[in-house]
């Protein structure tokens, strides 16, 4: 039965839909099949998954128009995580489920109905406290908190551990707290260290030791339609973010993390494919020593979740000096 996990913070901008989008392809990519629900009527995840238009089948045709799930969840590129699309429809969403019975339990019967088939089901959530969100947290065993390290993230974490304790007492539901995550995190920075030390001295929860860090390619990542693993695998978000998916696995302990720039990565066996990347073209990909050596997981067998995804190319890079530019042969 699938562990059921809500990214949720009531401020927006601290990277929830980043999260959400790069924790569960991480997960996939250690072998726990995952499911991502984008329950943000911004649709940001499902963008940043590659469906560049809006899709004729979202969460939205299920909570609200009955389609069955197996109607509206969509593969995607990387072996093992499946997707449930979003699209503007969901903000209209909110004015429809008004009249409808048990209207705060409409994604938890989605939910139950496809837990047995994950191991991880993630729900990324928008910032406005409405119906959608109630119907997230309460959908959700536990939550994550997504905390950027400046001073007003104080306050936004303190309101999002109001809202979930209203959940807790009034509703009925166990909703747990996963944890704290901080991001956009620069150790660099004395108000980040300052704002990280106040965060765990003043919330008596877990606060996970993997920090994210603030970074160029994280934000670029989306741009490019890709999750951080594939189009800039060995950048510290990238990284960080392996490292909170060992961490939320249980894979690794919750002391302090060390971890290498170029360290060599290993994956199960089914998912390996030596010194391949799936790119749109090869000037999309910069040359990195690293891919002489690194595994890039992408399941060749993964059909397209949307027409709308441009067809990917596989190539195989080879390097000759240094300096020079890699050589690319398809194949």
């Amino acid at each position: 039965m699938a562990r059921v996990i809500a990214v949720f913070n009531q401020k927006g901008g601290v990277g929830k839909t980043t999260t959400a989008m790069n924790l569960s392809g991480y997960l996939s990519m250690l072998g726990k099949k995952t499911l991502l629900i984008d329950f943000d009527s911004q649709f940001n995840a499902t963008v940043g998954l590659g469906v560049k238009h809006a899709p004729e089948e979202t969460i939205y045709h299920s909570i609200i128009c009955g389609k069955k799930p197996s109607e509206v969840i969509r593969r995607t590129y990387l072996a093992g995580l499946d997707l449930v699309p979003a699209s503007s429809d969901l903000a209209g969403a909110l004015i429809e489920m008004v009249e409808m019975p048990e209207r705060e339990f409409l994604l938890r019967k989605f939910v139950n109905s496809v837990r047995d088939s994950y191991k991880y089901i993630f729900i990324d959530l928008g910032p406005s406290l409405n119906l959608l969100t109630i119907n997230g947290l309460l959908a959700a065993d536990e939550v994550i908190v997504p905390v950027q390290c400046e001073y007003y993230s104080l306050e936004g974490i303190a309101q999002a551990l109001e809202t979930i304790e209203l959940i807790q007492k009034n509703l009925g539901h166990p909703l747990k707290i996963g944890g704290a995550l901080l991001t956009m995190y620069d150790k660099r920075e004395k108000l980040s260290r300052e704002i990280a030390r106040e965060i765990r001295r003043r919330f008596p929860f877990h606060v996970y030791n993997s920090e994210i860090p603030r970074s160029v390619a994280l934000a670029e990542a989306p741009s490019f339609q890709k999750p951080i693993m594939l189009y800039a695998p060995q950048s510290p978000g990238a990284i960080a973010y392996e490292q909170l998916a060992n961490e939320l696995a249980g894979n690794i302990p919750k002391t302090e993390l060390e971890a290498s720039l170029f360290r060599k990565r290993t994956y199960p066996e089914e998912l390996k494919i030596e010194k391949r990347f799936y790119c749109e073209n090869a000037e999309s990909v910069e040359r990195s020593d690293s891919l002489e050596t690194e595994v890039h997981v992408v399941s060749p067998s993964a059909p397209r979740f949307t027409e709308d995804i441009e067809p990917l190319m596989l190539f195989a890079y080879e390097y000759t000096d240094p300096d020079e530019k890699a050589s690319v042969k398809s194949f």
